[in-house]
């Protein structure tokens, strides 16, 4: 026999359909869903005891108070404690990282952890926690839904205690104001402009070459490049013997003085300058991107194209760092670059032109 045959279930659920296997399902009805409607509402302590709100009041202000202090406290910790090879500190099993940024980690997690904690017991316990349902509509409110809305929202700044609480509502307001501050504290490192400070770097006349594979894991010990050591179509980073003294300078100088060295044929050099500025195919440029400042490392052997990795910015190192695509302005700066008498390689003479991003003063 087919179709099904229809009966109601034993739990008064509804109809219930039997097909022809003897499997049984109950038949929806028009509206199997009744309304739960909502919970009885139960006050917390801080609603029946001014004595509990008091102390949520206190523990909310002070979550602020804290956080403002953190922020205080990230501005002076980046002004003041050091971050160099120093100030390294060991965090088994994480590792060394220095005392700047453990300091401003922690203090800005505070500041923020803080805040979002005093907001969320604020809201736990002394704003109204009375469920109230609205119905939500596609279109748009009424005059009278939006009156309502409004009269609503008034009614929660009521319920808030925020005229009630100045204790809090002076802290909150004292925390937000601390809390951009940060932002235009590390400003000040964007300054001075750029003038001398992008126009020389540490490479002078004689100045050895170091191949970066060969440094010491502190940075004091390197060895130089001999050009027998760079094979065609090699590439190789490097950096001026001066770095490895440089001490609390270090950073700044190898942001300004990194090269990389690449070898190719010299018939393949379209540049006579740059064959002039190079040692028998090899030849020297920043590392630096001209457009802001990424490392450029992508080298394409066969073309002889560099690839920012930032922003795609492409070099063509057999003509003279020329930009042959993306947002880079100017060609990459190269290094003139010859051997001592020892036989290593070591810098003619400082750049020609500005590293790094183009700035407007180059003039």
């Amino acid at each position: 026999m087919s179709g099904d045959m229809t009966e109601h279930d034993e739990h008064g659920h509804g109809p219930v359909a039997v097909d022809e296997h003897g499997h049984g399902h109950v038949v929806p009805s028009g509206d199997p869903f009744a309304d739960p409607g909502l919970p009885e509402h139960h006050p917390r302590l801080t609603d029946i005891s001014e004595k509990a709100a008091k102390r949520s009041e206190r523990i909310v202000a002070g979550l602020f108070v804290l956080s403002a202090v953190a922020t205080i406290a990230f501005m002076v910790c980046y002004t003041q404690v050091p971050n160099n090879r120093q100030s390294l500190v060991n965090f088994f099993p994480i590792g060394a990282m220095s005392a700047s940024n453990f300091a401003l980690g922690v203090c800005l997690g505070v500041a923020l952890f803080s805040m979002g904690a005093g907001a969320i017991y604020w809201a736990r316990t002394l704003m109204t926690d009375v469920e109230i349902p609205q119905e939500r509509h596609e279109y748009e409110s009424s005059n009278e839904d939006k009156a309502a809305a409004i009269a609503e929202f008034q009614q929660g700044v009521e319920d808030s205690d925020w005229k009630k609480r100045p204790l809090i509502r002076r802290t909150l307001i004292g925390a937000m104001a601390v809390l951009p501050l940060p932002a235009l504290w590390i400003l000040r490192d964007l300054g001075p402009l750029p003038g001398n400070a992008l126009r020389y770097t540490a490479w002078t006349g004689g100045e050895l070459i170091i191949n970066d594979n060969t440094v010491s894991l502190d940075g004091t010990t390197g060895q130089g490049i001999r050009p027998e050591d760079i094979t065609i179509g090699s590439l190789v980073n490097a950096r001026p013997k001066a770095a490895l003294s440089a001490g609390d300078d270090f950073n700044n100088m190898m942001v300004k003085s990194s090269i990389l060295l690449v070898r190719m044929n010299e018939a393949d050099i379209k540049s006579s300058q740059e064959r002039d500025w190079g040692y028998h195919g090899i030849v020297a440029f920043s590392k630096i991107c001209t457009h802001v400042g990424c490392p450029v490392a992508l080298y394409e052997q066969q073309t002889h194209h560099m690839l920012c990795p930032c922003h795609q910015s492409t070099f063509d190192l057999s003509d003279d760092g020329r930009v042959i695509f993306g947002p880079a302005a100017r060609s990459l700066p190269q290094l003139p670059i010859t051997v001592n008498a020892d036989g290593y390689l070591v810098a003619r003479s400082d750049f020609n032109q500005p590293v790094g991003p183009s700035f407007w003063e180059r003039g």
